[in-house]
């Protein structure tokens, strides 16, 4: 199943979405005493196959406002640089990459990084270009983990199991920020800086070992890629985060990005104010943002 947070009547609204993407049914037409946002609704049900046929009520979508499916996570955005084994390597030639060893092509463990929960904004949301603060915009197509059942010390065998849904991410990042701080917080974590959305979909109905992944930057493909090309798989990732760090329900996790960014051309093709960034990963239905 599909469930999205809608702004319903000012209001944010946990609800079913079809599989075509058109109409929603609120999640208390299924659930009648529930009234809590997408966590609350990730703690109450950690397996749907017992709801789904209790939807009822559906309406049209169109119109209605997308927002983050977990709008403002109650922690960090748990990210992963250089996972994929083309973007390691256009990323160690563009001369940005300030974290690696010398010679070095692809890390040798998983490299953890965040982004602030209030760089978060939902489908269709615009992004802020600051461009007071950056000249080098660029973006990021990622898969995401959403925590289903919390825990720490999860070996990679168990990871699948705590995982409750998947959905996009876009880790917009100021490259020149980036650079000039080397480490990589300040230039992911600008405010609307992770575009998250349309939707999470459970994990019963993802393979997430071999999902097309493809970004589109004003109608130019830019980003094409499978996640069987990760570096590290997503129960490594588990296991490397939740072996030091407490994983709980909701927290979000973007596996990294494929080759095709912004940086990987010559000369660099940075975003600009006006450009729409679209994001495609099968399964999961398209991410779309503006930069302002």
């Amino acid at each position: 199943m599909r469930f999205a947070t809608l702004e319903i009547n000012g209001r944010q609204t946990v609800a079913a979405v079809s599989e075509d993407g058109q109409s929603y049914c609120e999640a208390n037409r299924m659930v009648p005493d529930f009234d809590g946002d997408m966590i609350a609704w990730i703690k109450r049900m950690p397996s749907v196959a017992d709801i789904a046929n209790r939807a009822n009520g559906w309406k049209p979508i169109a119109g209605v406002r997308l927002l983050a499916p977990i709008p403002i996570p109650q922690r960090n955005v748990f990210c992963v640089g250089k996972n994929y084994h083309e973007h390691a390597r256009e990323f160690s030639q563009s001369g940005f990459d300030t974290s690696a060893t010398k010679g070095e092509l692809a890390p040798s463990v998983p490299v953890i990084f965040t982004k602030a929960p209030s760089s978060v904004i939902g489908c269709n949301d615009d992004v802020s270009g600051f461009a007071d603060q950056t000249q080098q915009l660029d973006y990021e197509a990622e898969l995401t983990v959403i925590i289903g059942k919390g825990g720490r010390g999860i070996t990679k065998a168990d990871a699948l199991r705590h995982i409750w849904g998947y959905t996009i991410i876009n880790d917009v990042t100021a490259r020149d920020l980036q650079q000039k701080h080397r480490q990589w917080f300040l230039g992911k974590s600008m405010d609307t800086f992770c575009p998250m959305g349309p939707w999470i979909v459970t994990a019963d109905e993802v393979d997430p070992t071999r999902l097309g992944i493809r970004c589109w930057i004003n109608g130019e493909l830019r980003q094409n890629a499978n996640t069987s090309d990760l570096i590290f798989d997503i129960p490594t990732i588990i296991e490397t985060i939740s072996s030091v760090i407490t994983l709980q329900p909701g927290d979000v996790i973007a596996t990294g990005t494929p080759a095709g960014v912004g940086i990987g051309f010559k000369p660099p093709k940075f975003l600009k104010s006006g450009d729409v960034m679209k994001i495609e990963i099968d399964k999961l239905g398209t991410l779309t943002n503006r930069v302002a």
